[in-house]
């Protein structure tokens, strides 16, 4: 099993990203925190690894408010027609709305795991 160390706790999330640079088609949201995001395309998308993108993000919780964020890709994987990006989140006209969103997806967590089992942000001693 592979564990992938984070400063912070990515959550799984449903959205859709649109990015007027990288097509017309509208990418889908997998995963998001303070400090990044995983986009995925159902259609190759040619992605310049040198260039910071603008994200325009409906998320499915508040499809009605647009979070735009600039981001930086980090990494591509295109596999049978289809392409994942792995996006770092820049300083953003939303920053502060994303802080926000991301607790409140933090606080969800908890409230749903709050069976007395420490979570992975917590230490535990076995005694």
């Amino acid at each position: 099993m592979q564990t992938e160390l984070r400063k912070n706790t990515r959550f799984e999330d449903f959205g859709r990203i649109e990015c007027e640079d990288l097509g017309p088609v509208s990418g889908i949201l997998d995963d998001i925190s303070m400090n990044g995001c995983k986009v995925h395309f159902d259609v190759p998308v040619n992605v310049n690894l040198e260039n910071d993108y603008e994200l325009h993000v409906r998320l499915s919780r508040f499809p009605t408010e647009e979070l735009v964020l600039m981001a930086h890709p980090e990494w591509t994987k295109e596999d049978d027609g289809t392409t994942d990006i792995g996006f770092s989140v820049l300083r953003s006209p939303d920053t502060g709305r994303l802080e926000k969103y991301v607790k409140q997806l933090y606080e969800e967590k908890a409230d749903i795991d709050s069976d007395g089992i420490p979570q992975e942000e917590e230490t535990c001693l076995f005694v």
